[in-house]
């Protein structure tokens, strides 16, 4: 009885804010500011929801967030399963060191890196380019990917390869023909984790990206806020709207990202 009771406060937590959040989306503005915050809107205002997405160029900026997001996770995919292969399947000199760089880059703050990437990207020309975000959020969720895959990586039998080796295969095609299908399960939770965290950054996005053409989803929310008044409907609906693809996607794939983060917990 403990456990259901705690397990299903656990739920109301987790998913009242998402309800709420719909609900706000449906309210004019005068419903919003009179402060009744858990009192149902009178009428419901749909309107709200065609303002972000005329307004707040909700289809333009899904694009570009579409784009960033897609180039870093299989980029992030790339780099990091093949980095996890050197480090858990090779036995060399500096492997332990390597992950260690890789761990390290795991603690890095990511306002720390602002000013020395602006200078870098100033002298690369590359300041309002999608380049200019995509470089950076590659360098920050690879330590993320090493860290996920190569856990799994270290568990997956040595006879396997053996095996190949003795079947004729290379390095490569053991990588690709062996490793990589075994860990799909890790890869999905790598990929779903990339596109949370890419998907809702701004603090770089807002940095390098000046061009309203370039602009990720994020940036909608600025569509509603002008010097002397604020649309608080429409950037709820613009919240959920922008929100909808990460519910949807964790929903779909959710069964696979406990599998992964488990999947290099149990010896072969």
């Amino acid at each position: 009885m403990i456990v259901v009771g705690f397990l299903s406060l656990l739920v109301v937590t987790q998913v009242y804010p998402l309800l709420w959040l719909f609900i706000y989306s449906l309210k004019t503005n005068e419903e919003i500011l009179s402060g009744k915050f858990f009192a149902l809107p009178h009428a419901l205002q749909w309107s709200n929801f065609s303002a972000a997405i005329d307004a707040g160029h909700y289809f333009q900026y899904l694009k570009n967030s579409l784009f960033v997001t897609s180039v870093t996770m299989v980029c992030v995919i790339l780099l990091g399963s093949l980095a996890s292969f050197a480090i858990a399947r090779f036995k060399w000199k500096y492997g332990q060191l390597v992950m260690v760089i890789f761990l390290i880059g795991m603690m890095v703050p990511l306002q720390a890196t602002l000013l020395p990437l602006m200078i870098i990207f100033k002298n690369l020309h590359a300041l309002n380019t999608h380049l200019s975000i995509i470089l950076p959020y590659i360098a920050f969720q690879t330590p993320i990917a090493v860290f996920i895959l190569s856990g799994f990586m270290k568990s997956i039998p040595a006879e396997i390869e053996e095996s190949a080796v003795m079947d004729g295969a290379g390095v490569f095609r053991i990588f690709w023909s062996i490793i990589l299908p075994i860990s799909i399960p890790p890869m999905m939770t790598v990929c779903i984790l990339t596109f949370i965290n890419i998907w809702n950054e701004y603090i770089l996005a807002a940095t390098f990206i000046s061009s309203e053409r370039l602009k990720t989803l994020p940036f909608g929310v600025n569509s509603f806020v002008s010097q002397y008044s604020v649309n608080y409907g429409a950037i709820g609906a613009f919240l959920v709207l922008g929100a909808l693809p990460v519910i949807i996607i964790y929903f779909l794939l959710a069964d696979k990202i406990t599998k992964g983060m488990v999947a290099g917990a149990v010896k072969g």
